[in-house]
């Protein structure tokens, strides 16, 4: 009803199309950031319900209740995950990248309640996870069930995608900056200025939700730390490289994990706990190794209570990290957790528990970091090192690593800690670890688990579709080209008329010559008047072949598009010349950055018709349904008629209807017209009495 009375509502206001959706993106973030707020007191009630409740009524369990929470903690979030949505395994953020990569930002509403109840179970009982990844998914998937309800395009779909996974990093960390940048470089992957507003409005909506319930304060209370010396900036670099090594060590330890419980022989709600149980075994142990190294047994955390004496390795590890960032932690421990924490999210991630790998890595920087200050301060001691800076620094390196997104880290680790002074470092830093990770290990650990199901994707698009078509199919064949005899005077004319970027050019009818491009002419031209050659030649002397670029890069008809992209990628070209794979020199077209936008929706297409075939094939084996598509026919019966005013046989349903190029989602009230392309849902022996409604008949 109120679906409806909405819908009317608009069709009567008509308001401007980026009004819907700034209201829409205000919408997601207050209520991502009520959703937070919810979360993280959920996390503090069950940690104090299980912790110190747990030690009042049995006492005598003493430390083993660190054993005995997690375990009670799985075997709650695995039944959440295996009977309810599967979707909140994990850290959640790579079903967000396939759903906006594959299903066009659609996300089952149930995941965000699923995500919450399993995520709070998992940090309140111990789990070593972060908060940030559930938030955003419940982020995500509430932008995507508003967006569906009001039946939206795809596009707008993702755009409120992107503004709640905004909103859930803005809320969460108190950062809404670093949380419109994630969206942007970790989902979007590219900066697209049409979905920025939004994504911006959302993220301050979220934030402000946020500071009214839980305060305004930074994450974390640091001092006031500055590079005491230029020279400083080669110890920030080298930290970056480790970083590098210590996030492709995280990537690694998580995935390989994960691969392991994959093939463990036990149910699936069941592996959750088996997880928990070898995280508490390593809680309750570890603290015994650091008093060998005579650390007091405060700074391990082995006294009692448990809820004052939390492990290091438990939950996101946030208050520890403030002592830290204090430099107030002993350089043992700090070494132990570089290895413990990256364990301890592996058993519990990869089981198949529910958190996020966002405050983990930063956990590990700062382990990282602060180690390296100790070690730093031991070889140089004339230079005023301060443990704390390296080990914020090292928060942003260690996350830029594995996360491949250098931006979110420096903005993330500069609106936590409210700190701007330590900015160059945490520039050289990120940007360091994020290259050399990128050139060791390609894949993201948001990456990673996509390109284990087969997805492999750039800029938000699924490059497998882009091995399925190829360049012949979306080529232009017959281009506009220029021959190298003409004069650049003629070159000038054509690039006014035309308005292109480029032209090939040729050396006769057939015969490719090279590229010429309106840069080539303007930078001759330049170099002319720079020479004082202007005034004593004339553009109609000088002749194309003196601008253009011969013997170009040039791609094959036969080519994946994804050839194509890799060849004009080094040098951000705009447009390939094909040439004949018998003949290099036989020009047959050209292919530029609009026809690859093209093969990409090809490919796509094509490949859901491929699902949609699988699908229907397995569904009428099964049950003897099958999906039928039927064009409308003009003076049919059901032209021009309501849904609801048709008389389908039985158990039929009218799944979607193709109108214009874009895809509906039918409901009683949405009118038939001629040229529609309709798929139903029926019974074999039904397809002849429902074609008669839609197909004239004399």
């Amino acid at each position: 009803m109120l679906k409806r009375y909405l819908a009317k509502m608009l069709d009567h206001l008509a308001p401007r199309e980026g009004l819907v959706l700034l209201v829409m993106a205000v919408v997601v973030g207050v209520a991502t950031g009520l959703a937070a707020v919810l979360f993280i007191r959920l996390i503090a009630f069950i940690q104090i319900f299980f912790y110190g409740g747990g030690e009042k009524i049995f006492p005598a369990l003493g430390r083993i209740w660190i054993i005995v929470v997690p375990v009670i903690g799985g075997l709650l979030v695995g039944p959440i995950i295996a009977k309810f949505a599967v979707e909140a395994k994990g850290h959640g953020v790579p079903e967000v990248m396939q759903a906006l990569i594959l299903r066009g930002g659609r996300i089952r509403p149930r995941v965000a309640l699923a995500k919450v109840i399993a995520s709070a179970l998992c940090i309140g009982t111990g789990g070593s996870a972060g908060r940030e990844g559930p938030i955003v998914q419940v982020g995500s998937a509430l932008g995507s069930s508003i967006g569906q309800w009001l039946h939206l395009s795809d596009e707008r779909i993702k755009n409120l995608v992107a503004c709640g996974a905004a909103a859930g990093i803005a809320a969460t960390f108190n950062a809404p900056i670093a949380g419109v940048v994630f969206a942007i470089e970790v989902l979007l992957s590219e900066i697209q200025v049409r979905v920025f507003g939004n994504v911006v409005v959302s993220a301050v909506a979220a934030s402000i939700v946020s500071q009214i319930f839980l305060g305004d304060r930074p994450a974390f209370e640091i001092p006031g730390y500055v590079m005491h010396s230029p020279w400083e900036i080669l110890l920030y670099v080298f930290l970056g490289l480790l970083a590098a090594l210590v996030g492709i060590l995280f990537i690694r330890m998580l995935y390989y994990t994960e691969d392991v419980f994959d093939r463990l022989a036990i149910p699936l709600w069941l592996k959750p706990a088996v997880g928990a149980l070898l995280l508490g075994i390593l809680a309750f142990c570890y603290p015994y190794v650091g008093t060998i190294s005579y650390i007091s047994v405060d700074d391990m955390a082995l006294g009692l209570p448990i809820v004052e004496n939390y492990p290091h390795i438990f939950g996101s590890g946030f208050i520890f990290l403030e002592e830290v960032l204090q430099g107030r932690a002993p350089f043992f421990l700090l070494f132990l957790l570089i290895f413990l924490k990256p364990l301890a999210t592996s058993f519990t991630l990869g089981s198949g528990n529910s958190g996020g790998v966002f405050a983990p890595s930063l956990f590990t920087g700062a382990m990282l970091g602060g180690a390296f200050g100790y070690l730093a301060m031991h070889l140089f001691p004339n230079l005023n090192i301060e443990i704390g800076a390296y080990a914020l620094v090292g928060m942003a390196a260690v996350f830029s690593a594995a996360a491949r997104a250098p931006l979110t880290s420096m903005l993330i680790v500069f609106e936590m800690s409210n700190d701007y002074r330590l900015i160059l470092p945490l520039m050289a830093a990120g940007i360091v670890a994020s290259t050399f990770a990128q050139w060791l290990h390609p894949d993201s650990i948001y990456s990673l688990k996509l390109t284990k199901r087969g997805i492999r994707f750039e800029q938000g698009r699924d490059m497998d579709i882009m091995q399925t078509v190829q360049v012949e199919e979306v080529m232009n064949k017959t281009p506009i080209t220029i021959q190298r005899e003409q004069s650049v005077a003629d070159l000038f004319a054509a690039f006014q008329e035309t308005h292109l970027g480029g032209f090939p050019v040729m050396s006769n009818e057939t015969e490719l010559y090279g590229m010429v491009t309106m840069q080539d002419m303007e930078r001759t031209i330049d170099e002319m008047e720079r020479t004082l050659e202007r005034k004593e030649v004339n553009l109609k002397d000088l002749k194309v072949w003196d601008v253009a670029t011969p013997d170009p890069v040039t791609v094959f008809p036969d080519e994946p598009i994804w050839s194509a992209i890799k060849k004009m990628a080094p040098r951000d070209l705009a447009r390939l010349p094909v040439v004949s794979r018998n003949n290099p020199l036989q020009f047959v077209g050209v292919i530029s950055r609009s026809d690859i936008v093209r093969a990409y929706n090809v490919g796509l297409m094509r490949k859901q018709k491929d699902e949609l075939a699988h699908d229907r094939s397995a569904l009428r084996k099964v049950t003897g349904l099958e999906f039928i598509e039927i064009k409308v026919e003009g003076n049919c019966l059901g032209a021009g008629k309501r849904l609801a005013d048709i008389s389908l046989p039985q158990n039929t349903n009218v799944v979607s209807i193709l109108r214009y190029g874009t895809v509906l989602v039918p409901d009683g009230n949405t009118k038939i017209l001629p040229g529609d392309v309709i798929t139903v849902l029926c019974f074999s022996d039904q397809k002849e009495s429902i074609k008669k409604f839609f197909i004239h008949h004399d």
